[in-house]
Parts: C-alpha cells; sequence; structure tokens
C-alpha cells in the first residue's frame, strides 16, 4: 500500500482500533497465480503485542483450500467519499477520493479441532451480536457440530500492518454551517 506520511495512522494501536470498528473485511490470496478474494467478518484480537485475526469461509468456498503455507492479505476499509475540486479555495484543484484503508498481511492456521472452532464462533457470537449467546447455548450440539462440518476456520498473525487516512483538507465552511 502507497502511504504519503501525510496519510500515515500514528500507530499500530490506532489501526486496530480501525480494524475492530470495521472488521467485516476482504481476505485475498492467490490461487493458481490469480488473486482470489472473500469479503468475511474477523474478530481483530491483540496478544502480547501480536495482533491475530479469525474468521471461517465456508468449505465449500474453494479459497479455504489456498489460504495455509502462502501470504494472505486482509483488506479493512471505512467510509469513503469523492471530493470534488468545488470545495477547495484554489481554482487550481482536482477531483480526489476520501478513505481510511488498513492492510494486514500474515499466513493463516487452519483450525481443525471442533473444540477450537466452537470457541471461535463464540468469539464472533461474542463480538457481533452477544444477545445471540443465550439462544446458541440452547443449540443441540448435534446441530453446532453438524454445522462445523461446514466450515473452515483460521487465524492469521498478523506480520506486517499497512494504513492510511486519505483525507482531504478542503475549505472551511462558512460559520453558519458549522
Amino acid at each position: 500500500m502507497y502511504t504519503p506520511q501525510a496519510y500515515a495512522f500514528k500507530n499500530d494501536t490506532e489501526k486496530v482500533t480501525f480494524m475492530k470498528r470495521y472488521s467485516f473485511a476482504t481476505i485475498v490470496t492467490n490461487v493458481n497465480d490469480k488473486p482470489v478474494a472473500t469479503p468475511l467478518p474477523f474478530v481483530v484480537e491483540e496478544h502480547a503485542g501480536r495482533i491475530v485475526l479469525s474468521s471461517h469461509f465456508a468449505l465449500a468456498n474453494g479459497q479455504a483450500q489456498h489460504i495455509k503455507h502462502q501470504s494472505s492479505l486482509v483488506i479493512f476499509s471505512g467510509p469513503h467519499a469523492y471530493i470534488s475540486p468545488a470545495h477547495y479555495d484554489k481554482k487550481e484543484a482536482v477531483p480526489t477520493w476520501n478513505y481510511i484503508a488498513v492492510h494486514a498481511y500474515g499466513t493463516a492456521n487452519i483450525i481443525g479441532e471442533d473444540k477450537g472452532k466452537i470457541k471461535l464462533l463464540e468469539k464472533m457470537i461474542g463480538f457481533y451480536e452477544p444477545e445471540y449467546r443465550k439462544q446458541w447455548d440452547e443449540l443441540p450440539d448435534k446441530f453446532k457440530y453438524g454445522m462445523l462440518k461446514g466450515i473452515v476456520a483460521f487465524e492469521i498473525e498478523v506480520k506486517e500492518l499497512l494504513g492510511q487516512k486519505s483525507l482531504a483538507r478542503t475549505r472551511r465552511q462558512p460559520k453558519e454551517a458549522e
């Protein structure tokens, strides 16, 4: 990711906070010399100075078979907007795009055992919908363990983290608009 210094995040803590807020991200891997991408919900955690991303694919998604033993890119992005040159004080201006994005790189470890998959799903429930936990706990084990056969769970320890806040500075609004 090209990141001019003026648009860089201050530190990794700021990037992780952004990743947690915009945790529905796109994982990109190389399959037969072709980039393949899947949008997935991620749980973003910090453990003893390490950043770990956890999620799962549907077993039927062929990309799941190609995430082990190779580097993956996970792209986290937030709201974005076109910025017209009409918003600048100077006439010599060009359009731009405001956006914030973080790219996380790492190699996936597959979570193969059912206990680990259940733990991942319960982390996801805790992050995305804690109220569902009561219903989840009441589901029969046969249903839960049957469902596990249809997913490929994984964790990625982030080895490189890049981020950019490309936010144009436009002219100030009149006082009545502030």
